[in-house]
């Protein structure tokens, strides 16, 4: 069994307490492109899906945790998504909600415990991230990782009035 205890973060379930972090992180218009979102979600809509959150990944086919220091801040949030049991692979996606947080080695080590939790707990063939083809700092957390640059979707994200191409990258566990 993998921990998901870091030398300076851990991957926490999501409480009940988490409510306006989340909000925060869902309603902030400049992260909408990562995420793909297109509207505002309300606090009631965000304590629904928390009520939820003790479901299991088999059920939902999502795991999202929360990137928390050992001061029990949250920083971040990352998750699994799009999870297929049958064939063995899941997305990943991560967000570290403060710009001064950021470059400090906290994605690297949350992305390290996912990655490994996914590979061993859950058993997981491989993961792959959707990654604008601008957004340098994710393609190289991931690649730092051993994701491989495996296709580009080319003027997949209308943002701002014009087309961006987003990389898929994929980690095949070879154990």
């Amino acid at each position: 069994m993998i921990t998901l205890k870091g030398q300076q973060i851990y991957l926490r379930a999501l409480e009940p307490e988490d409510l306006k972090f989340i909000h925060d992180i869902e309603n902030d218009e400049s992260i909408w492109e990562i995420s793909n979102t297109q509207t505002p979600y309300s606090r009631y809509l965000i304590k629904q899906y928390l009520e939820q959150a003790h479901k299991d990944i088999f059920e939902v086919k999502q795991l999202r945790l929360v990137i928390s220091d050992y001061n029990n801040n949250a920083l971040g949030m990352i998750d699994l998504f799009d999870f297929d049991f049958k064939n063995s692979r899941a997305g990943v996606g991560i967000l570290v909600k403060e710009s001064e947080n950021r470059n400090k080695g906290i994605g690297k080590e949350a992305l390290d415990l996912l990655v490994n939790y996914a590979f061993i707990n859950l058993n997981l063939h491989q993961l792959y991230c959707n990654i604008s083809e601008d957004n340098e700092t994710s393609l190289k957390l991931f690649q730092n990782k051993g994701f491989k640059k495996i296709g580009l979707k080319e003027d997949w994200i209308f943002h701002h009035n014009s087309f961006k191409n987003e990389f898929v990258l994929q980690l095949i566990n070879k154990d």
